[in-house]
């Protein structure tokens, strides 16, 4: 399998490249398994944070990575977007999502009681890698929905378009790759 080399927060990977339909294929970045790097990316992204009440990230990929950055920020409370609601949860808000590393239309839950508490507050919208954006859409409209506000929005790394946005702050640029593999231009 090819795979594409970067550095990220200081430390080097090799992200292998996996084809999302005939015309496009992406790096994987899988932060799961690998604590030195989300302690790495953790401690960057807060280095840049702005200032902020509650941290939010979408189930899953961007779990390890929200919890780090709560705990390295003094084992603060974090909120989850789900993706299916739970037993546990008090109620829940809903919007729909379909993210390019998603083969089909999902949801994202939050749960009521996190959505009370976000009320009023300063949300900072965590993920692992936005790209098209769609996943980041539909936490802003579950934090808008909780009466929450946007202070800001983060990322590990930036894929394709994503990067010329002036409104997300990100650790690295992540290209696109054609199916064979090649960065694109």
């Amino acid at each position: 399998m090819k795979t594409y080399k970067m550095t990220i927060a200081g430390l080097e990977r090799h992200l292998p490249i996996c084809p999302v339909n005939e015309n496009l294929s992406i790096g994987a970045f899988v932060i799961f398994g690998d604590p030195e790097l989300t302690t790495a990316c953790a401690k960057a992204l807060l280095e840049r944070a702005p200032a902020y009440d509650y941290l939010i990230s979408a189930e899953a990929k961007g779990i390890p990575l929200v919890h780090e950055m709560a705990r390295l920020a003094g084992n603060q409370k974090y909120m989850l977007a789900r993706k299916s609601p739970k037993l546990y949860m008090t109620g829940v808000l809903e919007v729909s999502v379909r993210s390019i590393t998603t083969a089909h239309d999902q949801k994202l839950f939050l749960d009521k009681a996190d959505a009370e508490l976000m009320r009023g507050k300063r949300i900072l919208i965590v993920d692992d890698v936005i790209s098209t954006g769609a996943s980041l859409f539909a936490i802003e409209e579950l934090v808008r929905a909780a009466g929450g506000n946007i202070c800001g929005r983060m990322t590990v790394l930036a894929e394709g378009d994503a990067a010329k946005r002036d409104d997300l702050i990100y650790l690295e640029e992540l290209p696109l790759f054609t199916p064979d593999g090649e960065v694109m231009a």
